[in-house]
């Protein structure tokens, strides 16, 4: 009986904030969050032993970057493997707004439990690593969180395919720290990482960006103004900062190429 009080309880306060189905959802969500800390447990045990000189070299934020890396990874396969058939879900399709699924309603917690996580991480590390990350979490996390009004829930799986280049850029970051920096093993994972970073959040983002703003507009009456004003915000934040990294993963590859065809200049100059 006090079960079912409490239950009734949580409906009603879920109901009063605006995020009606996180009554069903929030033990994932929390759950979600505490597998982060446990990840970061988890890499400061295996790390060391599998990776003893180099886990044990890092001191500080690049220890931790190293461990954040490691919850990245987990997130982003995760994630990715979850959401990636919601994208042909009749019921969503439907109805790409206001569409309610619970199996979603789960992903997205799972999604919601990593951002809010990653928003604290970012910002334990932003002195060193910059508030880029920090806009990110909380831009994410505020995308995320109404989806459980429910709103937009079949683009919450589209988005989610932004994650299809982070394994890559985890692996990448992981073969620097390894002394595998210019190796034949990371220009491959380069070359997907580009590939993938490019497709999924340059063109395939633009395109659903465009998307998700003509579903909207179509039934823009039934939209609360704030919604609006936040994944307006949001989806433009996102999109540049997306734009910006990949930029900068161009400059920094071509960098690396510039470095390589010195260095043979170098050396024929010398034969």
């Amino acid at each position: 009986m006090a079960s079912s009080q409490e239950h009734v309880a949580l409906e009603g306060f879920f109901a009063n904030i605006g995020l009606a189905k996180l009554a069903y959802h929030w033990p994932v969500l929390v759950l979600s969050a505490l597998t982060c800390n446990f990840t970061v447990a988890f890499s400061r045990f295996i790390s060391p032993l599998l990776f003893p000189r180099t886990y044990n070299a890092l001191k500080g934020y690049k220890r931790f970057a190293w461990d954040m890396h490691a919850v990245s990874m987990l997130h982003c396969v995760l994630v990715v493997v979850l959401s990636f058939h919601l994208l042909f879900d009749e019921n969503l399709l439907r109805d790409k707004v206001f569409g309610y699924d619970a199996y979603a309603g789960n992903v997205y917690a799972i999604a919601c439990g990593y951002f809010f996580w990653d928003i604290f991480a970012s910002l334990y590390q932003a002195r060193d690593s910059g508030y880029a990350f920090v806009l990110h979490g909380a831009c994410c996390f505020g995308v995320y969180i109404f989806a459980f009004r429910p709103f937009l829930n079949y683009y919450g799986a589209v988005f989610l395919m932004f994650e299809l280049s982070t394994p890559f850029l985890n692996i990448h970051w992981f073969m620097d720290k390894l002394g595998l920096t210019g190796t034949l093993f990371q220009l491959i994972n380069g070359l997907f990482l580009i590939s993938t970073f490019f497709g999924a959040r340059i063109v395939f983002g633009l395109y659903m960006s465009v998307q998700a703003f003509v579903s909207v507009k179509a039934v823009i009456s039934q939209v609360p103004v704030f919604l609006c004003v936040i994944y307006g915000v949001a989806n433009v934040l996102l999109n540049s900062l997306n734009i910006y990294w990949f930029v900068k993963m161009i400059n920094a590859l071509k960098r690396r190429f510039n470095k390589g065809v010195d260095k043979d200049d170098h050396h024929s100059k010398g034969k």
